[in-house]
């Protein structure tokens, strides 16, 4: 028999299989017995899978066994992936089908979903409110009236002998710090001249009798402090230096100036081991460190760049600023830096650059900043504005301006750079006067005569708390 005769047959074979499978008309349809016990166990599965909840699947089980009314408990968070210990109870009445379950539940989840939500607006818990440490108030102790100019850079000796003092008059004077501290005529060690521009960055070198010094005049001079001379030039920058630094451990010299690049320089050999390039603008302050990242710059572009030293590129870039940067200073015990400009003070995760915290209400130009052991930081502004912080919790303890030196402009009392001595006890500011001016506590202060604010400070953290940054 061929095959061919064979094809009219399957035809009809395949057709009135099919009209047994799927006739409407309920005598002849071919449908299969439902097994309750296997059709609640897909409800339960699809319940646990879109829900994740086994709560739900327990009770929806259950409800064709319970003829009395029953509630099933469904926490929110397992209906919506979120946790905020919420828990809703639906009462589900004992003729309730596990269908209408299933039901009641997508159409509480698609309202739930459909409300709108804001996307820039996360969930804040309470506002914790640190308690800040207390510090003494600073006082005026001893000015020193020497430069003919703006002062604009300071340094101390790592002997904490001495220190440096660099300005607009285009000389470095070196003063004893002790004498200096009781206002004693003899306070001046000597005046060095070189530079042909302001002098606007200082540093003594930790491990050599050396002092740099870098200018708005392009140059960078090593004075041997033993012979008082020039022993070394370092030739590079295009424009005026306004930031310099020394790596702690390394025989390595960092500068930053107009020309928008940092230059790493070998001490010894004058060489220039690495440009790092990538600011759009001023570069105005450096940090160095022993560890990575052992430099950082902060520019007038707004922006702070992290570096790899050894590759010499950057690796982070910081741009929380709104303003120039003009100020960058670190603790020595603990691993962050913090950052000034006219916008506000910033406090950074040293190894990765997280932001951690603003200090604001410092309206002013930051030029400077300092920290001491203690846990306190000082910001200085243009306007002569000084304000002491608590370095752990950014609480403002001290706000105070300083005075303008007899046959000054009322406009000539800016702070333009700040630092602490070795011991944390003594502050020298140099200003816009013409003046060094020496800072330290008031013995005689307690914390029952200069109290915290507390009630204050409770607003500030929780007026911040409702701060994007």
């Amino acid at each position: 028999m061929s095959s061919f005769s064979l094809a009219p047959d399957a035809a009809s074979h395949s057709l009135k299989r099919a009209r047994e499978l799927f006739d409407k008309s309920a005598s002849s349809a071919f449908l299969p017995s439902v097994d309750e016990e296997l059709h609640e166990i897909a409800i339960a599965r699809r319940l646990r899978t879109q829900y994740n909840q086994k709560k739900v699947v327990d009770a929806t089980i259950n409800q064709k066994k319970k003829s009395e009314e029953g509630a099933i408990v469904v926490s929110s968070k397992q209906l919506h992936g979120v946790d905020d210990g919420k828990t809703e109870v639906f009462t589900v009445p004992s003729n309730t089908s596990t269908s209408g379950v299933l039901a009641r539940l997508q159409e509480e989840k698609k309202a739930e979903d459909s409300k709108p939500r804001g996307i820039l607006v996360k969930h804040r818990g309470e506002t914790s409110i640190p308690t800040p440490t207390w510090h003494a108030p600073w006082q005026l102790s001893t000015v020193l009236s020497s430069h003919l100019g703006w002062v604009r850079s300071v340094a101390f000796d790592p002997t904490n002998e001495m220190f440096a003092t660099g300005g607009g008059d285009r000389v470095v004077k070196v003063w004893d710090l002790a004498k200096a501290s009781v206002g004693a005529p003899d306070a001046l060690k000597i005046t060095l001249t070189g530079h042909i521009s302001p002098v606007r960055g200082l540093a003594f070198s930790e491990r050599h009798p050396y002092l740099f010094s870098a200018g708005e005049d392009k140059q960078v001079k090593c004075w041997d402090l033993e012979t008082n001379q020039v022993i070394r030039h370092y030739h590079g920058h295009l424009s005026g230096i306004f930031a310099l630094s020394l790596h702690p451990t390394l025989d390595v010299l960092v500068t930053g100036g107009r020309d928008a690049v940092a230059r790493v320089w070998d001490m010894r050999s004058k060489t220039q081991i690495h440009v790092l390039s990538g600011h759009d603008h001023t570069v105005a302050s450096i940090l160095t460190k022993s560890t990575d990242p052992q430099i950082i710059t902060g520019s007038h572009d707004t922006t702070i760049k992290m570096w790899d030293l050894a590759a010499g590129k950057c690796f982070t870039t910081l741009t929380h600023h709104q303003k120039s940067i003009r100020a960058l200073a670190q603790p020595s015990f603990e691993h962050t830096f913090m950052s000034g400009a006219a916008d506000c003070l910033k406090k950074w995760q040293g190894k990765d650059g997280r932001f951690l915290k603003s200090f604001r209400d410092h309206n002013a130009v930051i030029n400077a900043l300092a920290i001491n052991d203690d846990g306190v930081l000082v910001s200085g502004g243009d306007d002569g504005s000084l304000r002491f912080w608590d370095y752990e919790t950014g609480y403002c303890f001290q706000d105070t301006t300083t005075i303008a030196q007899p046959g000054s402009l009322e406009a000539e009392n800016g702070v333009y750079a700040t630092a602490f001595d070795l011991t944390g006890t003594r502050l020298i500011t140099c200003e816009a006067d013409k003046t060094v001016k020496i800072w330290k506590q008031d013995d005689s202060a307690t914390d029952a005569s200069h109290p915290i604010d507390m009630s204050s400070w409770r607003k500030q953290c929780i007026a911040e708390s409702k701060m994007r940054y």
